[in-house]
Formats: C-alpha cells, sequence, structure tokens
C-alpha cells in the first residue's frame, strides 16, 4: 500500500511540474478538460466517449514522455548535436502520431454523431 501511495505522489508531482513548466502539457490538459466536457455531447455512445477521451488521455502521455526525453537530452548535452536533434524529433513525431489519432478519433465520432457517416 505504501508503494502504491508513493507512486501516486510521484505521479502527481512530476504533473504538477509538467502543467507548471511546460506550455505544449499544460495546452493538451486543457484540452483534455474541454474534450472531457463537450465529449458528453458529442459522443455517440459511451464507448465512444471512452475512445474520445483516451484519445485525449493518450495524446497527454505521449507529451509527458516526449517531455521527458527532451529534459533528459538537455540535461546531458546542451550542446547542438545531430544525435540528439533526431531523438528529440522522434518524440515530436510520437506526439503528431498521438495528435493525427485524437483527430481521426473525434472527426470519426463527430461524423457519426451528425450523421456524415
Amino acid at each position: 500500500m505504501k508503494r502504491l501511495y508513493s507512486a501516486t505522489l510521484n505521479s502527481l508531482r512530476g504533473l504538477g511540474y509538467a502543467l507548471r513548466y511546460e506550455a505544449a502539457v499544460r495546452e493538451e490538459a486543457i484540452l483534455l478538460v474541454i474534450g472531457a466536457l463537450l465529449g458528453v455531447f458529442i459522443a455517440p455512445s459511451v464507448a465512444w466517449y471512452v475512445a474520445m477521451v483516451g484519445s485525449l488521455l493518450i495524446l497527454l502521455a505521449v507529451e509527458l514522455l516526449n517531455t521527458a526525453v527532451e529534459k533528459l537530452a538537455d540535461y546531458v548535452t546542451l550542446e547542438r548535436h545531430v544525435e540528439i536533434r533526431r531523438i528529440k524529433d522522434f518524440g515530436s513525431a510520437a506526439v503528431f502520431c498521438a495528435l493525427c489519432l485524437t483527430g481521426l478519433i473525434w472527426l470519426a465520432a463527430i461524423a457519426l454523431r451528425y450523421g456524415f457517416l
């Protein structure tokens, strides 16, 4: 039980740091809150709502991982290094993929809800 408590505190502390210091994380957290509220009215079913909000959570998780990789890379060296740049670009590409998935899910839900599909 103590391990679960400690893990929860660590997670909340990390989320707090990210929300305080990282604009991209703040933007995606705001998107999650707005999406959770709007999804109630847009989602064609409960399963769709879970997919819609779940995709926003995945997007936030990928952004947090990308932020962690970037912070670690900056900690290792602040010099311009081609391999570090590639690593950061990989993280950025992962965020882009998560954004595309989120967009597809939301567009499909909207199209289904309003009779376009």
